[in-house]
């Protein structure tokens, strides 16, 4: 059990003393006299005899059934938290959520002059990347080269739903993205 510093044991035993008292216990109490503890190696021991200002004067009578010894009581543990709980096996039905509309995109106003030079640099290089999975299209992919395919696959469908949508920056950028891996896709051979 940790020490405790001997004003810790009276100021506890005045409290309970105190909370008894309060309580309207019609017995008297009486503090019981402190366990001294071991101090630590830095403190200088105060003498055994001394009593605690705080306390009571002590009688060597014998406790009555009057008197019940009051002695401190370390603070109670803390709460067992529960182990969070497993999810079941059977998966719930899942609650129905509201539709939202689709997050509106935000692209940059391009001038007719800009959007034209988009929408041809993006036809450019889709074709580029196209003609690239064509030329690997019989051979035999590797796994990583089969990964590299999909993307190149991925990149040109999304670069089409962009431009369907008008959002020409984001169809450039993805067409560019199909090409460069479609380029090292055939270097890899």
């Amino acid at each position: 059990m940790p020490s405790r510093p001997k004003n810790a044991s009276v100021v506890a035993a005045l409290v309970v003393s105190a909370a008894l008292g309060l309580a309207g216990c019609k017995h008297q109490v009486q503090a019981a006299a402190p366990v001294p503890s071991a101090p630590a190696p830095t403190q200088k021991q105060p003498p055994a005899a001394t009593p605690a200002p705080d306390l009571p004067p002590q009688t060597d009578a014998a406790p009555t059934t009057d008197s019940l010894p009051v002695t401190a009581t370390p603070p109670p543990a803390p709460p067992h938290k529960p182990a969070p709980k497993k999810p079941s096996e059977t998966p719930a039905e899942p609650a129905e959520q509201p539709t939202r509309p689709p997050a509106p995109q935000i692209s940059p106003q391009l001038s007719a002059d800009d959007q034209a030079s988009y929408e041809r640099k993006t036809s450019e290089d889709m074709s580029a990347a196209e003609k690239n999975l064509a030329q690997v299209a019989g051979k035999q992919l590797s796994a990583g080269q089969q990964d590299l395919a999909e993307k190149i696959r991925s990149f040109l469908s999304q670069s089409r739903d962009a431009s369907k949508s008008g959002d020409w920056a984001r169809a450039l950028n993805l067409a560019q993205k199909a090409r460069l891996l479609s380029v090292e896709l055939v270097n890899s051979f």
